[in-house]
């Protein structure tokens, strides 16, 4: 879909359907007033009736208004003026969506002057705009073979003062790159396990190097990584067929010699739980257990469209998890690429064995702050549920410069201690670790254990079991998160937003 800024009057704007904000009771704006004047008095006359209260996501599509450009006129409820937040504007934006989608209009308009949102700027009043409007687009149908319609709307132009132009167009800018990031990382997560093993996702790096300017792709294959002694990696893919690689993305849009970001991404494109087999109730979304290596790749796919002036790298640790004659062994003990040893309890606690190793891979690049991210623990989801995602690190200034990145982005995380006291679970009697702390405390647990080899540079760990995937049901799918909070980690480093 594309997206245009424009400082036009609203009832002098030629579109297939004007979108006109109107708040609870039926109070109407500046620009709404506007339009009603013009229209003699139609819109003021219509809500008098009643069919609208204006409360938040309700609308009201009316056809053929005098004197006005616009072909329909789509009332939407944005509620109290005084209660509306960024979480409410974008479930009117949903709705005002859900409205035009099914029209045979091929454009649409939103008069955004008359939309003020709590605590946020015009910038934010933009960008969330259109990320509810392109990713609410988002279909996969590709292995369907009746596909899903395509909707006429193909463009909406945001209508604004002039002094705010500006902001709108950045923020349309970095929604649409955000939403393109979304899109893949929801593309890569719904594919079957068949399609999306460890070489696809290798090879979807290197189209994005080819079709963006900057990146430089590396795969480091099973030989590399037992030359680099990373046997901890290994021990997770060598159960399966499908080889298991470390995906190295580099891009060097900021200064040369600049000290780049680093994002990890766990990428196990299915996930048995290995010896210690998952019940097979459910074992299908186990192909989403790739999300965090899929959001990572999503996140380049929105920093290379707008060719952010950072440097960057990103790691992508992709394996499968599965039984066989070779698989690793509950009790086994294996060496990490840092020359640690781990007692292998249990073979399902596998993303933290192949997290390790790129870990310290990640060392190399010298980098200024490491974030990771991981479908992790179910214990994340006990804990937070599927709203928020779990933070842990060992950086004070980076922790919460990730949880404010989340804050603005609405694509939360909430921190959970990292006390030393939770290393004592994954003491060993053979081995300098093992690789689970027993039932308490999962998810620390879990951080505990990758903070064993993050000592080197500033860490933050997001376990986003609970937020990266819907499960059950015919709305089960991936969701896109957190590239929303990446992204805006990544431009608020870069100055940008």
């Amino acid at each position: 879909m594309e997206f245009a800024v424009k400082n036009t009057k609203a009832a002098a704007t030629k579109t297939a359907t004007l979108i006109l904000p109107i708040g609870e009771d039926r109070t109407l704006g500046p620009v709404a007033q506007s339009v009603d004047q013009a229209s003699n008095g139609a819109i003021s006359a219509i809500l008098k009736r009643g069919d609208l209260q204006g409360k938040t996501g309700q609308t009201l599509l009316l056809h053929g208004l005098p004197n006005l450009k616009a072909e329909r006129v789509l009332l939407l409820g944005t509620g109290k003026a005084d209660e509306l937040d960024s979480r409410q504007w974008r479930k009117a934006a949903a709705a005002a969506l859900a409205a035009i989608k099914g029209l045979g209009g091929a454009d649409a308009a939103v008069a955004l002057q008359d939309v003020r949102i709590k605590n946020r700027d015009e910038y934010a009043r933009a960008r969330i705009l259109v990320e509810v409007l392109a990713d609410g687009r988002y279909v996969f149908d590709q292995f369907k073979s009746k596909k899903a319609d395509v909707p006429a709307l193909r463009k909406v132009t945001l209508l604004v003062d002039k002094a705010e132009q500006t902001q709108a167009e950045l923020a349309a800018r970095h929604a649409s790159a955000i939403a393109a990031g979304m899109s893949l990382t929801r593309d890569l997560g719904n594919l079957p396990p068949n399609v999306c093993h460890p070489n696809y996702m290798a090879d979807q790096a290197k189209q994005l190097g080819k079709a963006f300017k900057g990146l430089k792709v590396d795969v480091l294959d099973e030989k590399k990584l037992r030359e680099l002694g990373a046997g901890s990696f290994l021990a997770v893919s060598q159960g399966s067929e499908q080889p298991g690689c470390i995906v190295v993305m580099q891009y060097n849009g900021g200064k040369k010699g600049e000290q780049p970001y680093a994002l990890v991404g766990k990428g196990i494109t299915f996930d048995t739980g290995g010896i210690s087999l998952k019940p097979g109730l459910g074992m299908d979304e186990m192909k989403y257990d790739m999300c965090g290596a899929a959001s990572v790749l999503g996140t380049f796919r929105a920093a290379l469209e707008l060719q952010l002036p950072i440097n960057l790298v990103g790691l992508l640790a992709c394996a499968e998890n599965m039984p066989s004659g070779n698989a690793t062994r509950p009790g086994d003990i294996v060496t990490t690429m840092s020359g640690q040893t781990v007692e292998i309890l249990n073979t399902d606690a596998e993303g933290r064995l192949v997290l390790c190793d790129t870990l310290t891979y990640a060392e190399r690049f010298r980098p200024r702050a490491v974030i990771d991210v991981a479908t992790l623990t179910g214990a994340c989801i006990v804990a937070l549920g599927s709203n928020t995602s779990g933070l842990l690190g060992n950086n004070d200034e980076l922790v919460q410069q990730v949880l404010g990145a989340g804050q603005k982005a609405d694509d939360r995380a909430w921190q959970l201690p990292l006390f030393d006291e939770y290393q004592e679970q994954l003491d060993s009697p053979f081995a300098d670790m093992a690789n689970i702390g027993g039932p308490k405390a999962g998810t620390i647990t879990a951080a505990c254990f990758l903070s064993r080899f993050t000592k080197a540079y500033p860490w933050v760990h997001l376990d986003v079991a609970g937020t990266a995937w819907t499960s059950g049901g015919k709305e089960k799918g991936a969701t896109g998160r957190p590239v929303p909070l990446l992204m805006q980690y990544l431009l608020d480093r870069a100055g940008e937003a």
